[in-house]
């Protein structure tokens, strides 16, 4: 089972939604894959970038989850890229002058790029969007809504399903 989301690290319903689907996870435990892609709104969100850049570079270092996760804990210090390097550094003993030179030379923006278009391809048009077992999720992000409709896709094997553009998995855990 999947629940994947296309997410943006500043905007606020995203922040609401973090700890809802954490919840979600903790529900289904081991039967919930969990996907997040990058769905930066830069118009409306001007440091959704730089979270998608950081989250990025610390995947790379193997700690994508541990910076996802920090973000939206620490969404309101979006604004401050010091931050968030630092934890990167002393928090995640990543390499922070690596962290800062792959966020300031926008090293991901490709990787983030190929995610935002996978998600247009699948009508999102907005954040965040779920899918569950590649179905869009249509109804709320509250956690009762979100239990029944995994719940629900768990039952059913037999509906019609509208897959995302692509099916590579940006990120996942179970």
């Amino acid at each position: 089972m999947t629940l994947l989301e296309y997410g943006d690290y500043q905007c606020p319903y995203c922040g609401e939604a973090y700890s809802i689907v954490k919840r979600v996870q903790q529900k289904f435990d081991g039967d919930l894959r969990f996907v997040f892609r990058n769905f930066p709104v830069t118009e409306i969100h001007p440091f959704a970038e730089f979270g998608a850049q950081i989250a990025e570079s610390a995947g790379a270092g193997g700690k994508f989850w541990e910076m996802h996760d920090y973000l939206y804990e620490h969404q309101p210090y979006l604004a401050n890229p010091d931050f968030f390097i630092q934890y990167a550094s002393t928090g995640l003993g990543l390499n922070g002058e690596k962290v800062r030179e792959d966020v300031t030379t926008h090293a991901y923006t490709s990787r983030i790029r190929e995610d935002f278009i996978s998600g247009v391809r699948s009508g999102v048009n907005g954040t965040p969007t779920f899918f569950i077992n590649e179905l869009r999720h249509n109804g709320d992000y509250q956690y009762d809504t979100l239990v029944e409709a995994v719940g629900a896709a768990m039952g059913s094997k037999t509906r019609a399903v509208k897959k995302p553009a692509t099916a590579r998995v940006s990120r996942s855990r179970r």
